[in-house]
């Protein structure tokens, strides 16, 4: 049976039922047959009381030091190794989103079929893509490419064995954290799979520009982190990541706005690039496999996001240069 083998982590903070929801779709398909494990963040809500009502073991993480999702998920792992010897398979899992039924199953045959598997994640969709632009963006950005990745996201299955040669997460990273640790476990001969197959639905709950706005502004601090991390050869890590957030967060339209005297308002056609960056993305997606449309809506608030990506970025750098604690970037009301 896959429940003697496997462990569930998963994690949150004021996720209220989303967490409930989560919870209840691994209680559908474990039981009571293997330990799941809750790790909270800090919740100011009723999500460690609605967990324990749950039956499931829930560890609360010490507040004076500042809160990640690679702590959080680094304690789950320390108590499945401390307290569950048997265990070969963890399923971490998000706590704002539900497990697929048969992912656990098809997840663990995987990894026993390929012994240099590390990680194996599936199709991470959106529950409720139609309520918001931004919920649409968030699930067009989950479709991954499918067979032999380089990293995965915050849900999937990993081998218990591989996750102790790299001493699991980097806890101090406030985001970033699972493309980075896969980066640790390639450097050891381990590989990372996408499947073609349903594995989680996730609850974005994102209605309002500013939530997208801190999201894509953290999205920028996880570039600048992962670039001064495993920017240089051979990985190259976020490099052309790195440097795309310059120059279209900042050095193109600072050109085309100081150079309008100079340049006699020539320099504003600096800003039609965006419309080629916006093309060159609608391009790519349509080959992709996206619709027209979807196509369009993903390439237009792509080259938008640009801008609090350059702020991302560049409060990495103030805090790395200040020598500042980081903090996680909340972007869910």
């Amino acid at each position: 049976m896959i429940q003697q083998k496997l462990a569930v982590v998963t994690i949150g903070r004021n996720e209220g039922d989303r967490l409930v929801n989560c919870l209840l779709s691994l209680k559908r398909e474990l039981g009571e047959n293997a330990p799941i494990i809750y790790i909270d963040s800090g919740s100011t809500d009723d999500s460690v009381r609605k967990a324990k009502e749950l039956g499931v073991i829930v560890i609360n993480l010490d507040v004076s030091i500042p809160f990640t999702a690679a702590r959080a998920r680094n304690k789950g792992l320390e108590l499945i190794i401390n307290n569950y010897p048997d265990t070969k398979y963890i399923q971490f899992l998000d706590g704002d989103c539900e497990l697929y039924p048969h992912w656990l199953e098809i997840a663990v045959k995987t990894l026993e079929d390929k012994e240099k598997l590390a990680i194996v994640c599936g199709r991470r969709r959106e529950k409720y893509p139609e309520k918001s632009v931004y919920n649409q963006l968030i699930n067009l950005e989950w479709n991954t490419p499918i067979s032999e990745a380089k990293a995965c996201g915050g849900d999937a299955m990993m081998r218990l064995e591989a996750l102790k040669q790299v001493n699991g997460y980097d806890s101090n990273l406030i985001c970033g954290e699972e493309p980075e640790m896969c980066i640790r476990l390639r450097e050891k001969g381990w590989k990372i799979e996408r499947l073609d197959i349903d594995m989680t639905l996730h609850d974005a709950a994102m209605f309002k520009f500013s939530q997208w706005w801190k999201r894509s502004i953290r999205g920028g601090w996880a570039v600048a982190e992962g670039y001064f991390m495993h920017g240089k050869p051979p990985e190259n890590y976020m490099k052309k990541e790195y440097f795309s957030g310059y120059l279209w967060g900042f050095i193109i339209p600072f050109l085309s706005i100081i150079l309008i005297g100079i340049t006699k308002g020539l320099s504003l056609f600096l800003l039609l690039g965006y419309l080629v960056l916006m093309f060159k993305i609608y391009r790519y997606r349509l080959k992709f496999g996206d619709n027209k449309e979807e196509a369009k809506l993903y390439a237009f608030w792509c080259v938008l996001s640009k801008l609090p990506q350059f702020i991302g970025q560049c409060q990495y750098l103030f805090k790395r240069l200040t020598k500042q604690q980081a903090t996680i970037i909340e972007y869910k009301a």
